[in-house]
């Protein structure tokens, strides 16, 4: 049986969809199976864009091609499709907390650094007031984290 997971930052167009397309790398590079990723965002305003282009530049000399993402917002029917639901930050674990029908709704939400590392209660800062720079901190954050969500998944332990 399948796994899944949702990435859910503000827009879909930065961070979420990073995570995504970085989980995805990461679990390919481990061997890991039957787990799908997927990403939102808690707001509709970007839907159906692209990525951001900083987003998609930084990814691509990273050698990860993001360009065939599209923005999508979470919906409270979203519950019910995945198993565990990662947001950036504690806007966004409100926002869709605020979705949530039940207490199983509520236990499939979990901030996306708290992860990777138990205890750290951090948020995946938005890159996009930003600059390259930025985006660029953002991309190490993600890919660090994913990795060790990746081992994790790999050993059982999630979601």
């Amino acid at each position: 049986m399948n796994k899944r997971i949702y990435m859910v930052c503000h827009g879909n167009i930065c961070r979420s969809p990073l995570a995504k397309f970085l989980l995805i790398k990461k679990l390919a590079e481990k061997g890991v199976s039957g787990i799908e990723v997927d990403s939102a965002g808690t707001s509709g305003s970007h839907a159906g864009q692209q990525p951001d282009a900083r987003t998609m530049a930084n990814a691509l000399t990273h050698g990860l091609d993001t360009s065939s993402h599209r923005a999508k917002q979470f919906k409270s029917t979203d519950f019910a499709k995945f198993d565990r639901i990662y947001v950036m930050d504690s806007a966004n674990y409100s926002d869709i907390m605020l979705l949530a029908m039940n207490e199983e709704d509520r236990s499939k939400v979990e901030l996306f650094l708290e992860a990777a590392y138990p205890g750290s209660k951090d948020s995946v800062p938005d890159p996009w007031y930003g600059d390259e720079k930025g985006f660029e901190k953002v991309y190490n954050i993600i890919d660090k984290a994913c990795g060790i969500i990746a081992d994790k998944l790999k050993k059982g332990e999630m979601p």
